[in-house]
């Protein structure tokens, strides 16, 4: 039960980070809306790492957090630019792969790749070519399709790069620590020079967008550990429904419409993120 109640509850905060990202991203750069988020996520979860105190793994495992933190804020910088040119409901479905593309990762430096793995692989790409590589029926006014798609898969890459090394030091490391690197890097590296240099972007509309996805973010990935903690499998099928989940979400508030193609594509994606996730 607390599998099932994690990893549904994990979906819907990841849901609502992607809704809050796309709305943001219009207003402001992509740069800025990371920046505030990482900002409020930092203050989140600093005070809960300082409380646990500094691991004594922590030291061998610099590289992987440097790794962890960079590609999570490298992926949210993409994503926020791929949200702001598309529809929630195509480029979630696409960075949803991010554990698909995790496996591609481990099967590069050395892991072995089941042939029912490679097979849902392939089920997965079938899926993001029908729902980024058809015509949109009904774009949206700002829409670039092939561009916002492009940048979903980027981002994917470094969510996947970032999933993996969160694999090695979700087993040695407190759940704040492994929170830690991506808020420490996107602050470092994205917020304070965006102030130094008076391009740091906010306004009365964008300011509780940011403020909810740098909150959802970190309690979406506290809850989806929590749930993990009893079954693994379960948690990690019911969180990647967010995929589904923010473009049902898109379409009653935003009135964002997928073709019949493009919604095909979404499931092909859905059900192969979900198959690998239970035989992978």
């Amino acid at each position: 039960m607390i599998s099932i109640a994690g990893g549904f509850i994990a979906a819907v905060f990841f849901a609502s980070s992607s809704l809050l990202n796309s709305r943001a991203s219009r207003h402001i750069s992509g740069w800025s809306v990371v920046a505030w988020a990482m900002l409020v996520g930092l203050v989140l979860t600093a005070p809960l790492a300082a409380l646990s105190g500094i691991p004594d793994s922590a030291r061998s495992n610099v590289g992987w957090l440097v790794v962890a933190g960079v590609g999570n804020v490298g992926g949210l910088v993409l994503a926020a630019y791929a949200f702001r040119w598309g529809k929630v409901g195509v480029v979630a479905p696409i960075l949803a792969t991010e554990g698909a593309l995790a496996a591609v990762i481990a099967a590069r430096l050395g892991e072995s790749l089941a042939p029912n793995v490679v097979f849902l692989l392939v089920v997965i790409m079938v899926g993001v070519v029908l729902a980024a590589g058809t015509p949109d029926p009904f774009p949206l006014e700002h829409e670039r399709l092939a561009l916002s798609s492009g940048l979903a898969v980027c981002g994917a890459v470094f969510f996947g790069v970032s999933l993996y090394a969160m694999a090695h030091l979700s087993g040695e490391l407190p759940i704040s620590w492994v929170l830690l690197p991506a808020r420490v890097v996107g602050v470092l590296a994205l917020t304070v020079p965006l102030v130094l240099s008076g391009r740091l972007q906010i306004n009365r509309r964008v300011a509780p967008l940011v403020l909810g996805m740098g909150s959802v973010e970190v309690l979406g990935i506290a809850v989806f550990s929590w749930g993990a903690r009893e079954n693994i499998a379960i948690a990690s099928v019911l969180s990647s429904q967010f995929a589904p989940l923010a473009a049902i979400m898109a379409y009653l508030l935003f009135r964002e419409r997928l073709g019949r193609v493009q919604i095909v594509g979404v499931i092909v994606i859905v059900a192969g993120v979900s198959g690998l996730t239970v035989w992978g």
